[in-house]
């Protein structure tokens, strides 16, 4: 059995983080890490509803993992808080 690796900011302490959200939030983090992008753009490159990206980086601005800049459409991009990935 193949365990699941999420992004280390995909599990938020005080919200229930279900394998769905964990999911999304991974796809969406990660997408975040190789371009700062409006949230259309992110749903496009990876194939997740508009208002799923929306919801989660919603949930990431709230805890400071991500950022909204310029007016609409805003672009979203890391804060570089929240835990590190482990590089060996």
């Amino acid at each position: 059995m193949v365990k699941e690796v999420y992004h280390p900011n995909a599990y938020l302490v005080d919200y229930r983080n279900v394998k769905p959200g964990l999911r999304a939030r991974t796809i969406v983090l990660n997408a975040l890490e190789r371009i700062s992008a409006d949230a259309k753009t992110i749903a496009k490159q990876t194939g997740l509803h508009y208002g799923v990206v929306m919801y989660h980086l919603k949930l990431l601005r709230l805890r400071g993992l991500v950022q909204r800049k310029g007016s609409r459409p805003s672009v979203w991009k890391l804060t570089g808080l929240g835990q590190k990935r482990l590089q060996w």
